[in-house]
């Protein structure tokens, strides 16, 4: 085989693998799974509690998060996401008071604008219902409760085989939760959680 032989088998071997790598389209009755590994950022002033206003600060922390969708057509969609329990470090007025373990669950709706085009890029965004537990108190008689709120979030595909993806996507949770201690209100957690992600995407 010529050199000439052996370019032109070279390019076209290029050029279906880039065509196979190229195309993504979202369409209704896709189903997708996503997993990968996720930083939350919680807000710098978690609260004050007790009567004498201590102040509650979070550590910020990262696991693993996951989702699952469905489209109902090529551009809307619903998803079903949530992350690892993963352990937060409590300071109250500057001295450590143990950890807390939180694990939120998200029911979000999304929009693909390019939903239905092929593109190897597909941008998405959503918005919805967090639900947020918190469990595993250190401190006797400490008690943070589940907290509900909104939900919203941006994100990106970015194809790079068939039906295999990298994920990308930020968003934004308002959660605030009430603190009890033996059973008494001594104020209210505000976590208002701001979360990184990356990781694949599977569409089947």
């Amino acid at each position: 085989m010529n050199q000439h032989r052996l370019i032109t088998a070279a390019l076209l071997s290029a050029a279906g693998l880039i065509a196979s790598q190229a195309a993504l389209a979202y369409q209704a009755g896709d189903v997708f799974v996503r997993g990968g590994i996720a930083q939350t950022d919680v807000k710098s002033n978690n609260g004050d509690l007790t009567a004498d206003n201590l102040r509650l600060n979070v550590s910020d922390e990262r696991g693993f998060y996951y989702g699952l969708g469905y489209l109902f057509t090529d551009q809307i969609g619903i998803e079903l996401s949530g992350q690892e329990k993963v352990e937060h470090d409590l300071t109250l007025g500057g001295g450590p008071i143990g950890s807390v373990d939180r694990m939120p669950v998200n029911l979000l709706v999304n929009y693909y604008p390019l939903g239905g085009m092929d593109s190897r890029v597909q941008p998405y965004a959503g918005a919805g219902l967090n639900y947020t537990r918190f469990s595993g108190e250190e401190l006797p008689g400490l008690d943070v409760r589940r907290s509900y709120g909104v939900i919203g979030q941006a994100g990106v595909d970015l194809a790079v085989a068939q039906g295999v993806m990298l994920n990308g996507f930020v968003s934004y949770a308002d959660v605030s939760a009430d603190v009890r201690l033996g059973g008494d209100k001594i104020g209210e957690a505000k976590i208002d959680p701001m979360t990184i992600g990356g990781g694949i995407t599977y569409q089947f």
